[in-house]
């Protein structure tokens, strides 16, 4: 069974090296030690969320709160490249967390939540700080969950406008939409890079955010034959990605 991972601070990581010991304490600490129930002997994996990780075994637990690691090996996750960027538009109900929690678990390397104009959610004041705090800590339990070093970047919620300069940088972009004359399966894509994908709410992407990021350079690309959820479609285009350029390989 593959070593359950841990968060902890890249502090703590910085002089970890082959033999050394890292205590892990906190609510990470309290996790292992008190829900997980490891023991000395067992295989765990530390991980700042960044790229940094040590795997080790536990050599000891101190009550309820902490236990010691020995550091077997350091491993370093590199930038990805290209980076997968998904700007998600705001889905209905609970649906944008099992959104970030399978984009994670594909490989996705940022998410940016989108108030496109056929958003039935909104995101305001304490209730859109709330659902920002709660994707994020998705994307953090989801990368413990995937065994990643390197945990997806949730950023702020961004306007139609605000979106329109990303798509412009972006190595390349496209919108996914069931009208797209170009399959994303034969986009030419490039080896570095952001690739950026917009996936729309369940209204769709209206004919304005269409004209406007197609005059940012994101062109409308068709998925498949069938239409998917807002909340799988990120997911599907992400592997579809992930796969093409050679970072499932």
């Amino acid at each position: 069974m593959t070593a359950p991972v841990f968060v902890v601070e890249s502090a703590l990581l910085a002089g970890a090296a082959p033999g050394s010991v890292v205590r892990l304490d906190g609510p990470e600490g309290r996790h292992a030690a008190a829900v997980k129930r490891l023991e000395p002997g067992e295989a765990v994996t530390l991980a700042d969320g960044l790229g940094l990780g040590v795997d080790g075994a536990v050599t000891a637990v101190h009550g309820k709160d902490a236990l010691d690691v020995e550091v077997l090996a350091v491993r370093q996750e590199p930038e990805p490249a290209p980076r997968i960027v998904v700007v998600q538009a705001l889905p209905k109900g609970d649906r944008g967390e099992l959104a970030v929690e399978t984009m994670t678990e594909v490989g996705v390397d940022v998410v940016i939540p989108w108030a496109a104009s056929r958003c039935i959610t909104q995101w305001k004041g304490d209730r859109g700080a709330k659902a920002l705090a709660k994707w994020r800590s998705t994307a953090r339990e989801a990368g413990k969950q995937s065994r990643r070093l390197r945990f997806p970047e949730v950023r702020d919620l961004v306007t139609t406008r605000q979106l329109a300069p990303l798509l412009s940088a972006a190595a390349f972009a496209a919108v996914l939409h069931e009208e797209g004359s170009e399959p994303l399966a034969t986009a030419a894509l490039p080896a570095t890079g952001d690739l950026v994908l917009v996936v729309g709410p369940e209204g769709g992407v209206s004919p304005d955010e269409l004209a406007a990021f197609a005059g940012a350079g994101a062109k409308p690309h068709r998925l498949g034959p069938s239409v998917l959820r807002t909340s799988t479609a990120g997911v599907a285009a992400g592997a579809l990605l992930l796969g093409r350029t050679g970072r499932w390989g």
